[in-house]
């Protein structure tokens, strides 16, 4: 009987989705589920969940356990086969509030700052020292337990995790997925295709659709042709669409990324730039996008809570995260194929060795093996490396506590650097630090 450890079990809906789909999966169904959190009520919440989808979906055969608070940790993960991160250090208030509001008094915006950028920067400050913790307590009650990343900045905790850990890791996202599929439908090709094939490869949140065709057949000269038009029309005047800034990125460097407009549009210097304001409006790209975000699903959530959580008839269906799988595969050696976080072991040989690599992997009984993809358009690695370069000092900084490396990880932010003077950006670093409570963490 494995057992699921869920860090974070007060995200609810997410909660719901990983582990309904081990409650549909066969190998997974008599498991032992520990629901970990700090937030009582939240925990609480989850746990009558769970359980009315046990009885409903599962017949009970699961074991659902709570475990509250830090002193309760160890006892949830002891033993534990998988363990899924799914926390948010901070929350809405007041972290991700500072994240946009204090950056925002230096002209600097941003769209989501989750993942690079000054916002990406210190959400991972706060987060690996926690993901660390989680690691220790993991190296002692579970050592051989897969710990499946579902946390931004999803290349930062990953490879914080890899560095400093002996727990194996693998980063899990969902843009990978729907990239191919998602570019088809916008362009309005998707129903044509019969023998739908692709290719991806990169970092997360910027790796790179290097190939798309249908029964052997290239796709992206057509792809292109209807990208470039849809964009000339948005910027004439026409109606917009929200993947403008991809658009224009195929264009211009020859191949789609797979994660949004919004996302992508703070991982470069050319979109935000307050010399020129008129860029937001041509490209539709939507500032403090994740704020607005975090309000409408705190308010939603009104509804949602009673909808989940006190729903006798509460049913699930299966969805597309690959955590399921993942479990699946290991425990009967079904193989699966994923696309994955990693590290760059020779498997991107023109990024750097200690990145986090974002690519398809093979998953068996071995646990998760990343597969080769080989050199990168060199535009494309370029355009990776820059995002590299503060992930790995970010990372740097959470490890040896040197303000003057959290400075650096800043400084070759490619957003930050284009818009702020290095005394601009140490003085920022230097509020975030002490608005967070950071002061004490980085001399």
């Amino acid at each position: 009987m494995p057992k699921i450890t869920f860090m974070g079990a007060g995200s609810t809906i997410f909660a719901k989705n990983v582990l309904g789909d081990s409650m549909l999966t066969d190998s997974l169904r008599d498991a032992h589920i520990a629901l970990y959190d700090i937030d009582g009520q939240r925990l609480q919440e989850s746990k009558m969940m769970m359980d009315v989808l046990n009885r409903n979906i599962n017949a009970g055969r699961a074991t659902i356990t709570g475990h509250l608070g830090v002193e309760n940790r160890k006892e949830a993960l002891r033993g534990a086969n998988y363990v899924v991160n799914a926390i948010q250090v901070g929350g809405y208030e007041p972290a991700t509030v500072i994240d946009f509001e204090v950056p925002k008094k230096y002209g600097l915006r941003q769209t989501i700052a989750d993942t690079l950028g000054i916002g990406g920067i210190f959400r991972a400050l706060r987060t690996i020292p926690v993901c660390l913790d989680f690691a220790r307590d993991m190296e002692e009650v579970c050592p051989e337990a897969w710990f499946l990343n579902y946390v931004n900045p999803m290349a930062m905790i990953t490879g914080a995790m890899l560095r400093g850990s002996r727990i194996k890791t693998v980063g899990l996202c969902h843009s990978v997925q729907g990239c191919a599929t998602g570019l088809l439908k916008r362009v309005g090709m998707f129903d044509q295709v019969g023998k739908l094939q692709w290719k991806v490869g990169g970092i997360n949140h910027q790796a790179w659709l290097l190939e798309i065709t249908d029964g052997g057949v290239d796709l992206y000269p057509e792809v292109k042709r209807r990208a470039a038009e849809m964009n000339r029309a948005a910027r004439a005047g026409g109606p917009k669409h929200t993947d403008m800034v991809r658009f224009e990125m195929m264009r211009q460097f020859g191949y789609y990324v797979t994660e949004s407009s919004e996302h992508s549009a703070e991982y470069m210097p050319y979109w935000i730039k307050s010399q020129y304001p008129e860029l937001i409006e041509e490209f539709n790209i939507p500032l403090d996008e994740y704020p607005r975000r975090c309000i409408r699903q705190i308010e939603r959530w009104k509804t949602q809570s009673q909808e989940l959580v006190h729903n006798p008839a509460l049913t699930h269906t299966r969805t597309h995260e690959y955590g399921s799988g993942i479990m699946n595969a290991i425990e009967t050696d079904e193989p699966f194929r994923i696309g994955g976080n990693v590290l760059n072991t020779g498997l991107i040989p023109n990024l750097p060795a200690k990145a986090v690599v974002e690519l398809a992997c093979l998953v068996d009984r071995n646990g998760v093996q990343g597969c080769y993809v080989g050199e990168l358009p060199e535009q494309l690695a370029a355009l990776n490396r820059t995002n590299i370069n503060p992930q790995l000092l970010t990372i740097e900084a959470a490890f040896t506590r040197r303000r003057d490396t959290v400075y650096h990880a800043a400084m070759l932010d490619p957003h930050t650097s284009a818009e702020l003077t290095l005394d601009q950006i140490r003085s920022l670093c230097d509020d975030l630090i002490e608005a967070h409570g950071m002061g004490s963490m980085f001399s």
